[in-house]
C-alpha cells in the first residue's frame, strides 16, 4: 500500500457513488460546517442490468463502468486518498467475486472503493439529507429508491432511529416486470405487489414509530415530483391523487419507449415504471400522505461523514463504544490493551509498513473489542467475537473494514489462523497479520489484568524477525510474562514470524 498524505480540513472532499443505476460523483471544499459544491458528475451506468441471475457482471457493464471510473479519476487525480471515499451499493453487495471487479474499477478511479452495507447506506442517505433540510427537526420518513435496493429511514434531525434496506429498485423492478417495454394494467399491479410484499414485514413498525414528514432522496422520486408539478397534477410534492394521474399516464403510454412526460427525462423513463411501482407500494403500505423531494442524499451523507473523519468526530468509534457496552466489555482493560498495542505498533510501523492511515485506528477498535465473544462463552470467545463482527451492523463502517477487524479478533489469541488472512483482500494481508502479531503481544503482556503496567517494552523488527526487550524487573510476574511470550512464540512461528524475547 503506498504511503498517502492526510488531507487538510478546508480542502477538496471529493465523494463517489457507485450505484446500481448510477455512478455519481461530487466534489466540494469545506466552509465551516457546510460544504461549497465545486463539482458534479453523473453517469447512467445502469450496473444492475448488466448482472445475470448467476450474480456475474457482463461485459458491456462492466466496460461502462470502467470508463465511467476512468473519466471520474482524472477530476480526482491529485486529492489524497483519505480525502475521497467511494462506495459500492446494492449491485456490488451482489456480485459474485467482487474483488476482481473491484481491483480494476480501483485502479480506474484512482482510490479504494469500499462495499457497504444496506444498513450504513441507509444511515448515509439519511444523513445527506438530513444536511439538505437542516433546521427541520420534525420526525422525518426518509426514503431512496436506488437501481436495486430502497432504503426507509425515519429519524430527528441527524440521528436516524430506524432503518431498513429493501431488495427492491428501479432498475430491478423495470427489469422483472416491464423488461418487454410494455407498460399494462396487469404489469403494473403485479409490480406493485411485490413492493408491498417486500414492505410488509417492516409497515406496522414503521407506521407506529410514525413521522411528521416524509422526505424522498433519490433521482426517481425528484423526476416524479417534477413529472407532477411540471404536468400540473401537483402544486407541491408528492401526493396519492398525483401519483393517480401518473399511474394513468404510463398505463395510457403503454410501452416505456413512447413514455414522453414533461419533467422526466429519456434516460430516467427507460426505468420509471419500476421506480414509480415502489414508490406506490411505499405510500399505500405505509400511508404516506405527502412527500417532498430533497437534494441530499448517499453522496452528500458520505461527504459529511468524511468531512467528519477529517475533523475526528468519526462515527465508527463511536459505533465500536457501542458494541462494547453491548456485550459488556471490560472497557478498561481494553483500554490497557489498545494503548499497548498501539506503543507497539509504533515502535515496529517503519519496518513492518504499519504507518498507513487507517492502520492505528483498526488496531485500536480491535482491541477495544476483543473480549466481545466472552459474553456468549468463555470457550472459544475469539471465534465468537469475529461471528459477531463479521454479520452485525456496524454504523460508519465497509464491509471490508468489518472483515479486518474481525480477523483481528480471531488472530488474536491461541493458534495462529493463516487461512482467515487469505480471505482478505491481498493489499490487507500482510498488514493485517501484522497487526495481529501486535494485538497478540499486548493482550500477552496484559493477560494477568491488573492495573499495574507491563514492564516497559522495546521492539525491533528485521524482516519476519520481532525481537522484544522487556526492562529488567525480576519477579515472579516477570517470569510468568516470559512464559507467555515463549508460548507466543511458538504460535506466531506458524505463520512464518520469530519473535524473539530478553531483558534488557
Amino acid at each position: 500500500m503506498k504511503r498517502r498524505r492526510r488531507p487538510t480540513d478546508d480542502a477538496e472532499v471529493a465523494a463517489v457513488d457507485l450505484g446500481s443505476n448510477s455512478f455519481h460523483m461530487i466534489v466540494a471544499r469545506p466552509e465551516g460546517n457546510s460544504l461549497r459544491m465545486m463539482d458534479r458528475l453523473r453517469e447512467p451506468v445502469r450496473l444492475a442490468a448488466g448482472l445475470d441471475d448467476k450474480r456475474r457482471l457482463d461485459a458491456a457493464a462492466r466496460d461502462r463502468a470502467l470508463a465511467c471510473l476512468e473519466r471520474f479519476g482524472q477530476r480526482l487525480r491529485g486529492l489524497p486518498s483519505q480525502a475521497v471515499r467511494a462506495v459500492g451499493t446494492n449491485t456490488l453487495r451482489q456480485l459474485r467475486a467482487a474483488d476482481d471487479f473491484l481491483d480494476r474499477a480501483q485502479a480506474a478511479l484512482g482510490h479504494p472503493i469500499q462495499i457497504v452495507s444496506g444498513y450504513e447506506e441507509a444511515r448515509l442517505v439519511y444523513l445527506g439529507v438530513a444536511h439538505s433540510i437542516a433546521g427541520d427537526d420534525r420526525r422525518r420518513l426518509v426514503m431512496d429508491i436506488g437501481g436495486g435496493s430502497t432504503e426507509l429511514i425515519i429519524g430527528e434531525a441527524f440521528v436516524p432511529r430506524q432503518m431498513e434496506s429493501l431488495h427492491m429498485g428501479c432498475v430491478s423492478a423495470t427489469q422483472r416486470f416491464f423488461a418487454d417495454g410494455r407498460i399494462t394494467e396487469k404489469t403494473l399491479q403485479a409490480a406493485e405487489l411485490a413492493a408491498r410484499r417486500e414492505l410488509e414485514p417492516i409497515a406496522a413498525r414503521y407506521r407506529r414509530a410514525g413521522w411528521e414528514r416524509a422526505v424522498g432522496a433519490s433521482g426517481t422520486i425528484r423526476s416524479v415530483e417534477r413529472c407532477l408539478r411540471d404536468n400540473g397534477w401537483s402544486e407541491n410534492g408528492i401526493h396519492p391523487a398525483g401519483l393517480a394521474r401518473l399511474r394513468a399516464a404510463l398505463i395510457k403510454a403503454g410501452r416505456i419507449n413512447k413514455l414522453t412526460l414533461d419533467g422526466v427525462s429519456a434516460r430516467r423513463a427507460e426505468v420509471l415504471p419500476g421506480g414509480f411501482a415502489v414508490l406506490s407500494a411505499a405510500f399505500d403500505q405505509l400511508g404516506i400522505a405527502h412527500m417532498d423531494a430533497a437534494d441530499g442524499a448517499l453522496r452528500e451523507g458520505l461527504l459529511f461523514d468524511l468531512l467528519g473523519r477529517i475533523r475526528h468526530e468519526d462515527v465508527r468509534s463511536a459505533s465500536i463504544a457501542a458494541m462494547a457496552r453491548r456485550y459488556h466489555v471490560d472497557t478498561e482493560h481494553a483500554g490497557r490493551v489498545a494503548d499497548t498495542a498501539e506503543q507497539l505498533r509504533r515502535m515496529v510501523a517503519d519496518a513492518w509498513q504499519l504507518d498507513e492511515p487507517g492502520m492505528g485506528d483498526m488496531l485500536r477498535w480491535a482491541a477495544s473489542v476483543h473480549e466481545i465473544g466472552l459474553d456468549i462463552s468463555h470457550s472459544q470467545y475469539h471465534k465468537h467475537g469475529e461471528y459477531i463482527l463479521r454479520h452485525s451492523d456496524l454504523a460508519g463502517f465497509s464491509r471490508e473494514d468489518q472483515q479486518v477487524i474481525a480477523t483481528l479478533v480471531r488472530a488474536h489469541r491461541r493458534k495462529f489462523p493463516r487461512a482467515v488472512f487469505r480471505e482478505l483482500p491481498q493489499y490487507w494481508q500482510r498488514p493485517a497479520m501484522r497487526l495481529a502479531i501486535v494485538l497478540r503481544l499486548a493482550t500477552t503482556l496484559h493477560r494477568a489484568r491488573t492495573a499495574e503496567p507491563p514492564p516497559p517494552v522495546s521492539a525491533t523488527t528485521e524482516g519476519k524477525t520481532l525481537h522484544l526487550a522487556l526492562a529488567d524487573r525480576g519477579g515472579a510476574g516477570h517470569a510468568l510474562i516470559e512464559a507467555d511470550l515463549q508460548e507466543e512464540a511458538d504460535y506466531i512461528a506458524v505463520a512464518g514470524y520469530r519473535l524473539l524475547t530478553s531483558r534488557g
